[in-house]
């Protein structure tokens, strides 16, 4: 993946990418963000709202747009700094969603990209759209994934020790608790 500064970018230049969205996709970003509305989850709920069935979360195919933006267009080392979007139709699993960028102006002095943002489902029709204000990298950023997996190994293996560092917190807490509690109290002459 290559970042690009804004010397290198050009007013109507765009980049796509698409995704089938699957029920582990939403069911993933549910609990991941907490968001336990059953119009995502819940078939029988769905039912009983004017889509019928579950759709995924605006948000997850906003999210599509920050997948181009940190990725394609400007690409690494970009930096949001604002989005507006409006969310025009539902999106189900099963849905092919296009997000797609362009730019719409540069203000060179400032280190900003004013850019369209759109998501299209598989029948063309626009599912959210938007603008976005980024920064993009101050120069090039050539990003290689890591794909041996040792990020992940890394993560994995740590995991432990921050289970652990959190129960400490917690006793800490529970302890200093006990502690007042049980501390003997003063009264206005310094007695008890």
């Amino acid at each position: 993946m290559i970042g690009r500064p804004i010397d290198e970018l050009s007013v109507g230049e765009s980049v796509e990418l698409s995704r089938v969205v699957s029920e582990g996709d939403i069911a993933e970003f549910v609990d991941s963000v907490g968001d336990y509305n059953p119009v995502h989850s819940d078939p029988a709920f769905a039912a009983t709202t004017p889509f019928r069935e579950p759709i995924a979360p605006g948000i997850w195919t906003a999210g599509l747009i920050s997948g181009v933006i940190g990725t394609r267009l400007p690409g690494p080392g970009s930096i949001y700094e604002t989005q507006d979007l409006r969310f025009l139709k539902p999106v189900r699993a099963g849905d092919t969603i296009t997000a797609r960028v362009e730019v719409l102006e540069i203000v060179r002095d400032r280190n900003r990209v004013r850019l369209r943002t759109t998501c299209m489902n598989q029948r063309g029709e626009e599912v959210l759209i938007g603008e976005a204000c980024v920064l993009p990298p101050r120069r090039q950023v050539v990003y290689a994934e890591d794909k041996s997996g040792t990020g992940a190994l890394a993560l994995w293996a740590l995991q432990p020790w921050s289970w652990a560092a959190q129960a400490l917190s917690v006793w800490a807490i529970l302890g200093l608790s006990i502690f007042a509690a049980c501390r003997p109290r003063l009264t206005s002459g310094g007695r008890r």
